[in-house]
């Protein structure tokens, strides 16, 4: 609308500012005494000021939540005015006396996670950041073929090879077999192709191209592959039968429990929450994996799974491998069922003799129904009364020995593992579908991944390090792992940051000192704590983004993984610095362990570390000797690919063979050099090396790609491709069209398929598809559409 005449429109702007409780990082109001009344002061201050306030809660429960705290501090509720909505942070108009908050400043959670964005991941990503793992090789890498056997990896070349239609040049991997022979494979079977991880250090023999042997061994491996998997799905058979407890489904506590969760779930984190409750409701005991990257959720999932066990009138354990941890997930777990009857304890050596009787007592009369605890839960007079569930916590902390009693004491309950670097048989039995597994690789929103430096042990990098931190009032974790000598590190930390608050933390300090020396780090009391690896699981102390890890070649890849995950915990970028000897002489496997560390710096890289920490250690005696003897044979990739499929046999259930299907469209050029070269109006086919610079991304492209076998696959490749590089260009389009054409013609029988002169050529059982006895003419103004119509001609087919 005009404005009247006579006046003048004037710009109209508010100044909107932070709300000062914005400031706090962390905590809950509800919980901690300092908030509420810090709450309790600002509002009242508001209110004899005249101000209105408005606040944006994510759901009714958080409103509820809400009611309750200012009921419980006496605050006047008429100028306050909850609303349901989303909103990341909150802000004041002092001119107008409003403020808007945000539900996470209410609460005081860590705002970084109150980002309402949900990543978009398919479980195809999932799946093939899992397999990558084992598919990625790099010039040198001793590589399987699973027609011709071991070979080295001298990288990717353009080669000229003879077709029908000509020769045309196209991208292959070059493989070094004995006696200096080469093989060519085209990208497009680069699934044929695998890394090689053997049993040991010692590396095998080149095979020899044309030789027999490799058929034979492959043989031998595949036979006794099939025994071992009857005998492997005998145990889980067993296990099986035994009925166990089927937990009702959800009850409207479970709900209003999982509403109040004031942070935005992942997608794969919701989807293993959804896993660990469909098992809890079968009939027979469940036995799952939660593999997850830290700090990216695992924690909530098993507290659900524990209130869904409680709901049922079951006893939950909880084990966790060091104290400091079980003291954490105490805490945790309290704060979470704060609002539910839900009662709780802690055994550890935190508590006194008299505490841990009573807490005995209570287990085995049914009066607590969540126990969190260290080795102490597995001791002999352990006593449940109604044991529902097990959560076992960082389970590569665990020894062998703990293992077993584990299976001893929990045969008949439902167990749930939580670990972000899984020890290889727990990754193994995960990868080969006899242990189920759920896998959690988003991070949550607005978080970073470490900052990772390698360098010489040097003071002057330690001060600068220690300066930027606490320039940006942060913390540190400076990790020495002698306790003899760690007195005197902080000694020389303090002389060379004078004024930096230093504190010492190590498991042989007794226990309340530690339990002092920790909270003192939590309050921000203590700007630099030098520690042992006490602080290696699941410590969380988000204002602490720079850890310093000295003699880090003393360290395996599992822990320095653990160590580096200490950090990283907020929106903040977060430091690493590893250090070593200063003549830098670190060489074998403490190297390697280095440089892989270095490499797997990215968000939710632990199911690549606990691969990488099982190269370099070789698979040893995993499965017992004979079976070590075909994985050093044959490669532990190719013996997993083996095994699975002897498994899916075994159990009835579909292979999953690759599409095998003979190919040629004259109008296609099936890489770069080519289209070139061809003439005009052909259809570039293929990854361009822009879109994905990186060769080994581009081999693993392909070989997901190969391993597609639904037109689904390829929507979640589409999907995937577009989240990891952006758009896909008109080749990578055209390179799907072509494959979902291949896929279906598979479908339908198809044995060779090839596009001539706009004629599409079929053959199936031998004979030609005709039409009237003609072949199909594809139709179209350009090559594209007829690629399309070929596509639809094939789904006709029946």
């Amino acid at each position: 609308s005009g404005a009247p005449e006579g006046s003048r429109e004037e710009d109209f702007s508010v100044a909107c500012h932070d709300n000062p409780l914005g400031y706090f990082e962390a905590g809950d109001f509800i919980l901690q005494e300092q908030r509420r009344d810090d709450f309790a002061r600002q509002m009242g201050q508001w209110e004899r000021d005249g101000w209105s306030v408005a606040m944006a809660f994510h759901s009714q429960g958080e409103i509820d939540r809400f009611r309750e705290l200012v009921h419980a501090q006496h605050l006047a509720s008429g100028f306050l005015q909850p609303l349901q909505g989303s909103l990341s942070r909150g802000f004041t108009i002092p001119e107008a006396r409003i403020a808007i908050l945000s539900d996470a400043e209410i609460f005081g959670r860590y705002q970084h996670q109150r980002a309402q964005r949900r990543l978009r991941l398919s479980q195809q990503r999932l799946t093939s950041q899992r397999q990558a793992s084992l598919t990625e090789y790099n010039y040198g890498d001793l590589v399987v073929h699973v027609d011709y056997g071991i070979g080295k990896f001298l990288g990717i070349r353009e080669r000229e090879t003879d077709t029908r239609g000509g020769a045309k040049r196209e991208e292959v991997l070059e493989i070094e077999y004995a006696d200096q022979a080469r093989l060519f494979v085209p990208l497009d079977q680069a699934h044929l192709v695998s890394r090689y991880v053997g049993t040991g250090r010692k590396a095998p023999s080149l095979s020899r191209l044309g030789d027999k042997r490799w058929s034979r061994t492959r043989k031998d491996a595949e036979r006794s592959i099939l025994d071992y998997a009857a005998r492997l799905l005998s145990v889980q058979a067993e296990r099986q039968t035994h009925t166990g407890f089927a937990h009702p489904p959800d009850n409207k506590w479970q709900w209003e429990f999982e509403n109040a969760f004031i942070y935005k779930e992942t997608p794969d984190q919701l989807r293993a929450i959804e896993d660990a409750k469909q098992d809890m409701e079968a009939d027979r005991p469940m036995d799952r994996l939660i593999c997850g990257d830290v700090g990216f959720g695992k924690t909530e999932v098993a507290i659900r799974a524990a209130f869904k066990a409680v709901m049922s009138g079951k006893q939950v354990a909880m084990l966790a491998p060091t104290t400091v941890l079980a003291d954490q997930h105490y805490h945790n777990f309290r704060e979470r069922m704060s609002d539910f009857p839900v009662t709780i304890d802690l055994l550890s050596r935190y508590r006194t003799d008299a505490q841990q009787r009573k807490t005995l007592q209570a287990m085995a009369e049914g009066g607590v129904d969540i126990v969190i605890g260290t080795h102490r839960l597995i001791s002999k007079d352990i006593r449940f009364k109604n044991l529902g569930l097990v959560v076992i916590d960082e389970e590569q902390r665990f020894g062998v020995q703990h293992k077993e009693r584990f299976k001893d004491m929990f045969r008949l309950v439902d167990v749930l593992t939580l670990s972000a670097t899984p020890i290889p048989r727990t990754l193994y039995l995960s990868l080969m579908g006899v242990m189920n597994m759920s896998t959690i690789e988003t991070p949550p929103p607005n978080r970073f991944p470490v900052s990772t430096s390698i360098c010489p042990y040097d003071e002057r990098t330690i001060r600068a390090a220690i300066q930027k931190e606490l320039a940006r009032q942060g913390q540190v974790f400076f990790l020495h792992n002698r306790v003899k000598t760690i007195n005197g590190v902080k000694r020389r930390i303090e002389d060379l940051v004078p004024g930096a608050r230093v504190d010492v933390g190590h498991g042989q300090m007794q226990d309340h000192e530690l339990e002092e020396v920790m909270g003192r780090f939590v309050r921000q009391e203590t700007d630099v704590l030098v520690c042992t690896t006490i602080i290696e699981s699941g410590v969380d102390i988000p204002n602490a983004n720079t850890i310093i890890i000295d003699r880090a070649d003393r360290f395996g890849l599992a822990d320095l993984y653990q160590l580096r995950g200490r950090v990283g915990r907020s929106d903040r970028r977060a430091y690493a610095y590893l250090m070593l000897p200063r003549d830098m002489l670190t060489v074998g496997d403490a190297r390697k362990r280095i440089n892989a560390i270095k490499q797997y710096s990215s968000l939710g890289a632990g199911f690549k570390i606990a691969m990488r920490d099982l190269e370099i250690r070789g698979a040893g005696n995993l499965l017992g000797t004979q079976q070590s003897g075909h994985i050093a044979a044959i490669g532990f990739d190719l013996y997993c690919q083996l095994l699975k499929q002897s498994v899916s046999r075994l159990k009835g259930e579909s292979v999953g063979d690759r599409i095998d299907i003979t190919c040629h469209i004259d109008f296609l050029a099936t890489n770069e050099a080519q289209y070139q070269q061809a003439p005009k109006g052909t259809l570039p086919a293929y990854i361009p090396a822009n879109y994905m610079p990186e060769a080994r991304l581009r081999i693993t492209a392909y070989r997901h790609l190969a391993e597609a076998t639904s037109v689904k696959d390829l929507d979640e490749l589409r999907n995937n491709w577009k989240d990891r590089f952006g758009k896909l260009p008109d080749a990578a389009e055209f390179l799907l069209t072509a494959t979902e054409l291949k896929i279906r013609a598979a479908h339908q029988g198809v044995a060779a398929l090839e596009i001539r002169e706009d004629k599409l050529m079929l053959t199936k059982k031998g004979k030609y598809l005709q039409i009237n006895g003609r072949f199909p003419r594809l139709e179209g103004k350009s090559q594209a559409k007829k690629l399309r119509h070929a596509v639809e001609l094939v789904m006709t087919l029946s």
